[in-house]
């Protein structure tokens, strides 16, 4: 069962006018979404985008004349916005990540906890499936995206071990990826480290890297102030600590009054635009409550940042 990550504090966060328009980066299960239209007036309206084919049908079952999704990646939020004429929002959410459906649907290939292929897209219309990359993926290329990624500090073991695996046969399951890294990662950590699934980080990497998220984030976060009007919001929620710094220093960029650092992890000609403070920061990083935690394990990792559009020439 889907259950939403800080759901009230996401949807508080944007501020809503009851005539806004807003959009769901992220729809999901669309938790978010069906919150936000019960705080829109007849005239607010809510665009709603997903990659997942999956999560697009769920959310053509919402029958309201303000709502809409299009199947997509956040990346091109502008122009598909643009295309249904719309220039300007006053606030947009995106709920980064993998979805508990996505996670639990074993045929979707997401979860080591589960024997299914070994699929790992966000789009099933499109693209590499992880078999696929893994049959044919470097050795140093395997390596650098486990550790860049899934910052693993085993990640030149566990390329070796893949590559030696996979010439023995084909690695198709996620049963079996998860028993090549298992047994490298278990041969090498300490006993008090055993808390989370050795497999972890590199499912992680290679999920990241397959669906392109932090590009598609890095293309995004520029798009969302330049369509933000003075006083919308910008919420973010991020589940590992690679996207979480790319959010924190692209706000902090953006709300510094000088030009940006050339660090900010945003493609050179985005970075161009920031020349002056288009953002206001609100309030500290937001986490999930013990309670929520204790109620959706998933929950633990979530971080949230809430930033508000700048007047337009300040």
């Amino acid at each position: 069962m889907h259950v939403t990550v800080l759901l009230h504090e996401a949807v508080e966060a944007l501020a809503i006018k009851p005539e806004g328009i807003y959009v769901d980066g992220t729809f999901g299960r669309g938790g978010h979404s069906r919150l936000i239209l019960s705080r829109l007036g007849e005239r607010g309206r809510l665009i709603a985008f997903d990659k997942d084919p999956v999560a697009v049908l769920s959310g053509e079952t919402i029958k309201d004349k303000r709502f809409c999704i299009r199947h997509g990646g956040f990346s091109k939020m502008q122009r598909m916005l643009q295309e249904m004429g719309m220039t300007k929002i006053d606030g947009v959410l995106l709920d980064l990540g993998v979805s508990s459906p996505q996670l639990e649907e074993a045929s979707r290939g997401f979860s080591f906890r589960s024997g299914g292929p070994l699929d790992m897209r966000m789009d099933t219309s499109s693209g590499q499936t992880a078999a696929e990359w893994l049959a044919t993926v470097t050795e140093d290329q395997l390596e650098k995206v486990i550790k860049e990624y899934g910052e693993e500090r085993f990640a030149r073991q566990i390329a070796r071990a893949i590559i030696v695996a996979r010439t023995r046969q084909p690695i198709v399951t996620t049963s079996q990826l998860a028993e090549i890294v298992s047994a490298v990662v278990r041969a090498r950590q300490r006993q008090w480290e055993n808390m989370r699934h050795p497999a972890t980080r590199t499912f992680q990497a290679i999920r990241i890297h397959l669906n392109q998220e932090l590009e598609e984030l890095s293309l995004v976060l520029p798009q969302c102030v330049e369509l933000l009007n003075p006083g919308g919001r910008l919420v973010v929620i991020s589940f590992h600590s690679l996207e979480d710094r790319m959010v924190k220093q692209f706000m902090r960029a953006a709300a510094n009054s000088d030009e940006l650092p050339r660090r900010v992890p945003v493609r050179e000609k985005d970075l161009q635009r920031f020349s002056k403070q288009k953002l206001r920061l609100i309030g500290k990083a937001v986490r999930p409550s013990e309670n929520e935690v204790t109620g959706n394990v998933r929950a633990r990792s979530a971080v949230m940042r809430v930033a508000e559009r700048m007047t337009l020439n300040g």
